[in-house]
């Protein structure tokens, strides 16, 4: 286990920062001195043409402007991790901003990596925004070769 690498896949949801939290409070936190993972952190941000292309034509001269947003949302996203293992004294940590789609994204960084476990956060979606979004949690369970925690936010009851 000594050089097990663990991926964990964020995007700008709490969901995916709430797995990130969870994952430094259970596997890194406790053991501050030797974590028994290298961590990796991996952001897919989806292109511009990925993005206009669901606003139809027209969207070429837009490109430029989705371009820089979608920057500066990887931008802000990676930030905040940072800031979340700096708060946690976890400072050994790699984060990579690739663009692509986030459920081939996390597996390619899987096999790049060669880790050993893929945490993603549960975005809780009903079976149609399922069906229609497609779940990255889902694809990576069934497709990335390693173990895949999914983690959800608790359901608060009164």
């Amino acid at each position: 286990m000594e050089n097990s690498v663990t991926v964990v896949g964020i995007d700008d949801s709490s969901e995916s920062f709430y797995a990130l939290e969870w994952t430094l409070d259970r596997f890194f936190v406790p053991y501050q001195s030797k974590p028994p993972f290298k961590l990796t952190i991996v952001h897919a941000k989806p292109s511009p043409s990925s993005v206009v292309g669901l606003a139809g034509p027209g969207g070429i001269e837009v490109l430029p402007f989705v371009d820089a947003d979608l920057k500066k949302i990887a931008s802000r996203v990676v930030n905040r991790a940072k800031e979340l293992c700096l708060s946690k004294s976890v400072t050994d940590v790699v984060v990579e901003v690739v663009e692509g789609d986030p459920r081939n994204v996390l597996c390619e960084a899987v096999e790049k990596h060669k880790a050993t476990m893929l945490v993603v956060g549960s975005h809780g979606y009903g079976a149609i925004k399922r069906a229609v979004l497609g779940s990255v949690s889902d694809y990576c369970a069934h497709h990335a070769h390693c173990s895949v925690m999914i983690v959800k936010i608790p359901k608060i009851r009164h």
